[in-house]
């Protein structure tokens, strides 16, 4: 295996990696719900292998970061 290939699989997160990666705030369910009203981050679908790569999360993150005012 190329080390292209092992980039590439390194850069793609199953539904379980996702969840773990959020902590287990994000449950299995929550994903599979977003992913079927497509609201939650994007995903590549390969057969029936859902994968999310880690570019997609940040992407993801980054609209849903809430920024605080100064309180003074």
């Amino acid at each position: 295996m190329s080390s292209a290939t092992t980039e590439v699989e390194d850069d793609l997160l199953t539904d379980e990696e996702v969840v773990a990666r959020y902590r287990g705030r994000i449950t299995l369910g929550t994903l599979r719900n977003w992913r079927a009203l497509k609201i939650g981050p994007s995903y590549i679908k390969v057969g029936k292998a859902v994968l999310y790569s880690r570019a997609a999360l940040q992407a993801w993150d980054k609209r849903n970061t809430v920024t605080c005012s100064n309180s003074h």
